[in-house]
C-alpha cells in the first residue's frame, strides 16, 4: 500500500474492535494433491461500447475465467472506479448483474494497472463507470486460469456443428476447472457439485488429464462425509446446497470412472470404505426394497432425480416424484454394479456377492413399481425415465425393442424431436446409445436449432454452455458436457471396454450418423496415443487406426460388411470383433 493511504497515516484513528478468539474444531488437514492454477491463455477485447461519458462495456468476445487486467488512462487522485462483470447480457443489452464487482481506488499518480490477484470471475462482459477518459482496446486483457491440466483428445469431423458443439464443451471444462476440481460456474456458486461432476466425469477424462485433479476432488469427498455416512451434494462443502443421491454417489461412480480410465487402483482401496459407508446411508433410507427421499440438513438440500429440464417441450417435471424416485433408484442400482465390479477388483468375493444380489434385488423391484405394460414406459415416459432403466439393466432384455420405440415415438410427437432432458438425462443417454448404437437418435437432436439444444446456445453467441437450455442465470456451467463422451466414443469410434483399465483393450467402432462422411479423433492412455480417422467413400469405408505399444484393439465389424483388408491383404475371417494388436493399419470395409 502506498504511504499517501490515509487509514495508514493515521492508524490511532482508527477504531478497533476487540480480538475475537476463534474455536477451531477438531479436524483433520488434507493435502491438495493437484497442480496449481495457471495463467493458460490471454486474450483482448472484441470491442469497448461507450454508454455514457465516464461508463463503458468491454465486450471480450467470449466467456472466460480467470482475470481481467487493464491499465487505466490517466486517473484523478482518490476516484473511484468500479468494474461490474457478467457471462451475459439481458434482452436489452444491460450487463446481467451477478455480482461481481470490483473496486479500485486510484493513487493519481504514475502507470495505475489493475488486476485482482485475490480473486477470479466468470466473464465475458464487463463494465467500467466513473471513467472520465475512455480506455484503449490494447490496455485491456483478461487471463483464462484452470488448474494445470493438459488436453489429452482431439476431435474433428465433416458436420462443423457437430465440431462447434464438441469445441464449445471442451472449452466450457477448461473454465470450469478451477482449485483442484470441477465447479458448477466460475461466477456465482463456484461450488464442486457431484452431480455435475457425475455428468462430465467420462467427457472431462477423455479431453483431459485430469487423474491429479480426481485424485485431489475425490479426498474432499472423503473428507465431508458424515458420522453417521450421510454424504453433501458439494465438496468442498461450505453451506446447505441442492442435489440428490446422483450428486451423493460422485464418491462411488467418479472413483470407478477414474480407476477405469487411468487405472490407478489406489483410488478405489482408499475410497471404498468411504463408498460402503455411504451405502450403509442409503441402506437406512430404503422402504420396501426402494430408496425414498432422505431430510434435508444443515449440508444438504433438495432431493432431486434429474435437474435443469428445458421448459415448453413436453414439460418434464424434474421434481415429480415418479421419476425422482426411478430416477435415483436406477442410479443406486448402477451403483451396486460399480461396487460389484470394485469389490472384486480388490479380492472382497464376499462383497461383490452381495452388491451384486443387492442390484438384481432392485432391479427387480424398479421393474415392478415403476414400468407400464399397457403403454410401454416407466414413470412419466420422459427421456430419462424411458432410457435409465435400460441402461441400467432394469429392463428385461424381451421389452428393451418396445421401449425404445416407445422412447422413439415420444421424441418425435411429443418433444418434436428435441432433447428432453437435463444434467442426469444427458449423460445417461449418451452411454446407452453408444451401447444400444443408436447413432442417428442423438444425431438428430443435436442438429436441432430451435429450443432446446446446443445450437439454439451457439446460434445465440455462446461460448461456454449454460445452465439452462433457456439461458438463464448461469452461461458458464458444468450442467449439459456429458454430450461430450458421445464425439469419442460413437463418432471418433473408441470405447474403453468395461474392466480393462487404462484402455489396455479397447473398441474401434464407429457408430456413423447419416450425414457425417469423416471423422479424425485421438485419445491420449497410460498406453500412449489412439488414433482413429475414418472416412466414408461410396463403396466402402476406410479406416487409419493407431493402437499404441502394450494395448490392443477390438474392431468391431460393420454388419454390412462383404469383405474388409487390413494392410492390403484381404481378411478370410470377417467375423466380429477382429483383434489388433499395437500398430499401424489401413483398414478397409467394403460394402459390395
Amino acid at each position: 500500500l502506498e504511504a499517501r493511504n490515509k487509514a495508514l497515516q493515521t492508524p490511532d484513528a482508527l477504531t478497533w474492535e476487540k480480538v475475537i478468539i476463534a474455536e477451531v474444531p477438531e479436524h483433520e488437514a488434507s493435502p491438495q494433491m493437484v497442480e496449481p492454477n495457471r495463467i493458460m491463455e490471454t486474450i483482448q477485447p472484441y470491442r469497448i461500447e461507450r454508454l455514457n461519458d465516464s461508463t463503458y462495456l468491454v465486450d471480450m468476445g467470449r466467456c472466460i475465467s480467470g482475470w481481467f487486467e487493464i491499465t487505466f488512462p490517466p486517473l484523478q487522485e482518490s476516484s473511484e472506479i468500479i468494474m461490474e462483470y457478467s457471462d451475459h447480457l439481458t434482452e436489452n443489452g444491460e450487463l446481467r448483474g451477478q455480482g461481481q464487482i470490483d473496486r479500485y481506488i486510484a493513487s493519481g499518480n504514475g502507470t495505475e494497472l489493475f488486476k485482482n490477484k485475490f480473486n477470479y470471475h466468470g466473464f465475458q462482459y464487463i463494465k467500467i463507470s466513473n471513467l472520465e477518459t475512455p480506455p484503449r482496446l490494447e490496455d485491456i486483457k483478461a487471463h483464462l486460469i484452470h488448474t494445470n491440466f493438459e488436453t489429452t483428445a482431439s476431435f474433428e469431423c465433416s458436420d462443423d456443428d457437430l465440431n462447434r458443439i464438441h469445441d464449445m464443451v471442451s472449452y466450457t471444462l477448461r473454465c470450469v476447472g478451477l482449485g483442484g476440481y470441477l465447479v458448477d460456474c466460475p461466477q456465482i456458486e463456484r461450488l464442486g457439485y457431484g452431480g455435475d461432476g457425475n455428468a462430465s466425469t467420462i467427457t472431462a477424462q477423455t479431453m483431459f488429464n485430469m487423474a491429479p485433479l480426481y485424485n485431489n476432488w475425490l479426498q474432499a469427498w472423503s473428507d465431508v462425509i458424515r458420522e453417521d455416512g450421510s454424504m453433501p451434494h458439494t465438496a468442498p462443502n461450505p453451506y446447505a446446497a441442492g442435489g440428490g443421491p446422483y450428486w451423493c454417489g460422485f464418491i462411488i461412480s467418479a472413483t470407478w470412472n477414474s480407476y477405469q480410465h487411468y487405472g490407478d487402483v489406489r483410488l478405489l482401496k482408499k475410497y471404498y470404505p468411504v463408498m460402503q459407508k455411504w451405502l450403509g446411508y442409503v441402506d437406512y433410507h430404503m422402504v420396501n426394497g426402494l430408496l425414498k427421499r432422505w431430510l434435508d440438513t444443515d449440508y444438504r438440500a433438495w432431493y432431486l432425480g434429474d435437474w435443469a429440464t428445458p421448459d415448453g417441450i413436453g414439460d418434464p417435471n424434474h421434481s415429480d416424484e415418479r421419476s425422482v424416485d426411478l430416477v435415483n433408484n436406477c442410479y443406486i442400482a448402477v451403483c451396486f454394479d460399480q461396487m460389484t465390479k470394485i469389490a472384486k477388483v480388490l479380492g472382497n468375493n464376499d462383497d461383490a456377492y452381495y452388491y451384486s444380489e443387492r442390484g438384481d434385488q432392485l432391479k427387480e423391484k424398479i421393474q415392478e413399481t415403476f414400468y407400464d405394460p399397457a403403454r410401454d414406459l416407466y414413470a412419466t415416459g420422459s427421456q430419462i425415465d424411458l432410457i435409465f432403466p435400460m441402461l441400467a439393466g432394469v429392463t428385461p432384455m424381451e421389452l428393451c425393442d418396445k421401449v425404445t420405440d416407445k422412447l422413439q415415438e415420444t421424441t418425435e410427437t411429443e418433444f418434436n424431436g428435441h432433447l428432453n432432458t437435463g444434467l442426469v438425462g444427458i449423460p445417461v443417454m449418451m452411454e446407452w446409445a453408444a451401447t444400444v448404437r443408436e447413432p442417428n437418435f442423438i444425431y438428430s437432436m443435436l442438429k436441432k436449432r430451435a429450443h432446446p439444444g446446443y445450437l439454439y446456445m451457439l446460434d445465440r453467441g455462446a461460448t461456454t454452455t449454460w445452465e439452462h437450455w433457456g439461458g438463464h442465470r448461469s452461461r458458464i456451467h458444468n450442467c449439459y458436457n456429458g454430450v461430450g463422451q458421445w464425439f469419442y466414443q460413437v463418432v471418433g469410434g473408441i470405447r474403453s471396454i468395461d474392466g480393462e483399465v487404462g484402455y489396455r483393450k479397447f473398441l474401434i467402432d464407429p457408430q456413423i450418423p447419416a450425414g457425417v462422411n469423416w471423422a479424425k479423433t485421438s485419445v491420449e492412455t497410460p498406453y500412449g496415443t489412439i488414433s482413429v480417422h475414418w472416412e466414408l467413400l461410396s463403396e466402402k469405408l476406410v479406416l487409419k487406426v493407431d493402437v499404441p505399444v502394450g494395448s490392443a484393439a477390438e474392431l468391431v465389424v460393420p454388419t454390412s460388411t462383404t469383405h474388409l483388408a487390413i494392410n492390403n491383404k484381404i481378411a478370410q475371417n470377417i467375423s466380429s470383433p477382429i483383434s489388433l494388436e499395437s500398430g499401424k493399419y489401413v483398414v478397409e470395409y467394403f460394402f459390395h
